[in-house]
């Protein structure tokens, strides 16, 4: 129900699957900027690595959801149509 209703939205997996890719770049530039923000103590490598992981545990939820997209969008015949594609589909029938 949700899948659909985000693919009715014009969410394709390929921009789960992008939103994934750049929540992995995003933990790694937290990471390091929380690292450098205050250097030299114990509870800043801690306070980085709590940011990173936090970050980083996006990037599964976007793969899962690309992933269910991509199913939605095989088992509807749309998987390799463009989102400009469907719109035009969509208000003609």
């Amino acid at each position: 129900m949700i899948i659909k209703k985000m693919h009715d939205m014009g969410i394709r997996s390929e921009h789960a699957y992008t939103a994934a890719m750049a929540s992995i770049g995003f933990s790694i530039f937290t990471w390091a900027s929380s690292l450098k923000a205050e250097p030299g103590s114990h509870a800043d490598l801690a306070r980085a690595d709590r940011w990173g992981i936090f970050v980083g545990e996006w990037a599964p939820t976007f793969f899962g959801l690309g992933v269910a997209l991509s199913q939605h969008e095989q088992s509807e015949g749309t998987l390799t149509a463009s989102v400009h594609e469907l719109r035009e589909q969509k208000q003609t029938g």
